[in-house]
């Protein structure tokens, strides 16, 4: 299989490729092939881009391509033989390919120290089919392109591509390691994290990072110019993302193991520009009984319920801004107006700080792992600090629960014109050069100030403030339209009392009589 033009890829490349890599997963779980699949497609990839440079030394007469420094200058990673592609491919069809593969990973963890105890080392298990997994490898030998650095862009894109499949394929349970792309763009174009710290306290499988990574790239910045943070707890999606970031050459620091953020926070010292999130939505056995989180010190604005990490997650996110730095993430909508206790004068205290921004709310369906409607918190310490409009005393409320497509029966996605349409109101009201003037629009957005905050009891659902969309005219009079309506109302009444009568005789004919 080949593919020769970058920019056909995401137009069916690699839904051809998961179509056929689906077809070889037979009866095995979509949670269990994930990591047969995610771990080949890992291999392919620094196999690929090794053999590239390999190629291109070897037309050096002054370079030496078993050289490793000539590799680890350009963020290469160094692969030894046997764990070259060609190699893997070359015993596909073997009874021991599965040993094969494993001492490749173990043979790449040995040799980049990045890599120790992240790759998938159990393809050589009795219940994993090995004529499947060669008919994998053979499907995963195609070429793409020519071009210096196509394959590395098309299978990134790819492994991406991937792991939203698998999200979906493993429904709820699959949500939880992978955001929506179209969700994590939103937040991407609204701060637009284009030099300095970017965090994310639950990183998932890396996709703030990578998206953050695009942004920057189309807007024509320097990759150099923003580093990479993040904490994970789960370890097998630590390890997930530690490989999406490699197949990105996105330099990263996400702990050398997998941690719980509010037990083990492994960058206690960060003070990030830029903090983009999805927290795992109501999580209720966030809290240990030792009680160690009681006096925690990010509890600034109040200690939060124990039956409920949402405000947690909050405040954690509070204490890791720099002082001019900006938060964009997504909680479930009931963090808007609970009125639980301790939460609600938690909000009340972070309204007061003047540190909530901007809230959007989204449609529901949007994610894999739950069908609730959610919505988006942008805060910041310093709202007149930016250069731009001084908007202390302010918060922005968009509604944007119309917006979005139905892509299945069950899912909707964000197009990217409902996504610059939130993000550019967010920029023109924050005054950004370039997004044209501010006005409120009645149904879309408000920008409401402190005092209307408390006189809704510091509730920030923003259908409470945008109020709601004039329907326009059709022109028939009001008394013609409602003679229309009830009369339309009593045939359906009528219709409804004849359907009624038709299920009781069906019932009294089976003896169920009433």
């Amino acid at each position: 299989m080949a593919v020769s033009n970058n920019n056909s890829a995401e137009l069916g490349f690699e839904q051809n490729l998961w179509q056929m890599a689906d077809k070889l997963r037979n009866n095995m779980d979509a949670a269990e092939y994930k990591h047969v699949v995610l771990g080949l497609l890992f291999l392919k990839y620094i196999s690929d881009a090794f053999e590239e440079k390999y190629e291109e030394l070897l037309q050096d007469e002054w370079a030496d391509p078993e050289d490793r420094d000539e590799y680890l200058a350009e963020n290469i990673f160094w692969v030894p033989e046997e764990a070259r592609w060609s190699y893997i491919k070359a015993n596909a069809k073997k009874p021991e390919i599965g040993q094969i593969i494993d001492n490749a990973m173990l043979a790449i963890e040995k040799e980049n120290e990045s890599l120790k105890g992240v790759l998938p080392k159990n393809y050589a298990r009795p219940e994993l089919d090995k004529t499947k997994l060669g008919e994998i490898v053979d499907l995963f030998s195609f070429k793409v392109g020519d071009k210096v650095g196509q394959a590395h862009d098309v299978l990134g894109r790819v492994y991406e591509y991937f792991l939203n499949n698998f999200a979906s394929a493993e429904g709820k349970k699959g949500g939880q390691f992978y955001t929506p792309r179209s969700v994590v763009k939103l937040l991407v174009e609204m701060i637009q994290p284009y030099k300095g710290r970017v965090y994310d306290p639950c990183c998932g499988s890396g996709g703030m990072f990578v998206q953050s990574l695009e942004f920057i790239k189309a807007h024509q910045g320097k990759i150099g110019d923003i580093s990479v943070y993040g904490q994970e707890s789960n370890p097998t999606t630590w390890r997930l993302c530690k490989m999406n970031l490699a197949i990105r050459k996105i330099d990263n620091n996400i702990g050398n193991r997998a941690a719980d953020t509010f037990f083990h926070d492994l960058h206690k010292s960060l003070r990030a520009d830029y903090i983009l999130a999805n927290p795992p939505f109501n999580v209720s056995d966030y809290w240990d009984e030792k009680g160690s989180l009681a006096d925690d010190v990010r509890w600034k604005y109040g200690t939060p319920p124990k039956g409920n990490a949402n405000y947690a997650w909050i405040q954690h996110m509070v204490s890791k801004l720099a002082p001019s730095g900006t938060a964009a993430f997504v909680l479930a909508n009931g963090s808007m107006s609970t009125n639980q206790s301790q939460e609600a004068e938690i909000r009340r205290n972070l309204i007061e700080a003047d540190l909530v921004e901007a809230i959007v709310t989204l449609p529901g369906q949007l994610f894999y792992s739950t069908q609730i409607p959610v919505c988006v918190w942008v805060m910041t310490k310093n709202k007149a600090g930016r250069g731009q409009r001084n908007r202390k005393g302010e918060i922005l409320f968009i509604d944007a629960r119309k917006l979005g497509h139905m892509v299945d029966r069950v899912h909707r996605e964000l197009r990217d014109e409902d996504i610059q349409k939130i993000a550019t109101t967010f920029h023109a009201w924050r005054g950004q050069k370039g997004a044209g003037a501010y006005e409120d629009q009645l149904g879309f957005c408000k920008s409401a100030t402190l005092e209307e905050v408390r006189e809704h009891e510091y509730i920030l659902t923003p259908g409470r403030y945008v109020g709601i969309e004039a329907v326009e005219d059709d022109g028939e009079p009001f008394e013609e339209k409602m003679a229309r309506l009830t009369a339309e109302l009593a045939a359906q009444f009528a219709k409804s009392r004849e359907l009624e009568e038709e299920i009781r005789k069906n019932l009294r004919r089976m003896g169920y009589g009433f």
